[in-house]
């Protein structure tokens, strides 16, 4: 896998798009980095297109939703199947994100939506039956990100 060097145009790209892509402006980041809005359109395209920036994700309050139950599976898969059943545990209904965690127990998180406990038990089984070993569930009751202070850059 090739490395990208970032300059600080690059991260205060990164920066602010992690901390709000929606409100965030070609024309914003421009006047702040000194630089012209079609260089920043610019970056982001060689950014997209480098894999580096990969997607925009809108943010859910689901219990706004009626879906009361937001829960962390923590699982275990044989290691040499993990990346399968990872792929596998994203097809359950229910699961909205899945994450490789580099261990050989404990090695595969989900978090699920549910309306009910009937909800999280279906998703439960149905995470079983594909081949995943459920270690631990806790319900999350809030969620906190924060952009990367590493890509933080200062300019007057």
């Amino acid at each position: 896998m090739a490395v990208h060097e970032l300059d600080d145009l690059d991260k205060a790209i990164l920066y602010a798009l992690q901390d709000n892509a929606r409100k965030t402006s070609t024309s914003t980041i421009a006047e702040r980095m000194d630089v012209a809005p079609s260089t920043v359109r610019t970056r982001i395209q060689a950014l997209e297109a480098d894999g580096i920036l990969t997607g925009y994700h809108a943010e859910i309050d689901y219990e706004q939703t009626g879906l009361q139950l937001h829960t962390l599976l923590v699982c275990t898969a044989p290691v040499p199947d993990r990346e399968e059943l990872a792929e596998r545990a994203q097809e359950v209904s229910g699961v909205v994100a899945v994450r490789e965690v580099m261990t050989g127990h404990e090695n595969v998180h989900i978090e699920a939506i549910g309306r009910d406990g009937d909800d999280l038990s279906r998703i439960g089984r149905e995470l079983d039956e594909i081949g995943l070993t459920i270690e631990d569930e806790d319900l999350i009751r809030n969620e906190y990100e924060t952009p990367f202070d590493g890509f933080s850059v200062e300019r007057a």
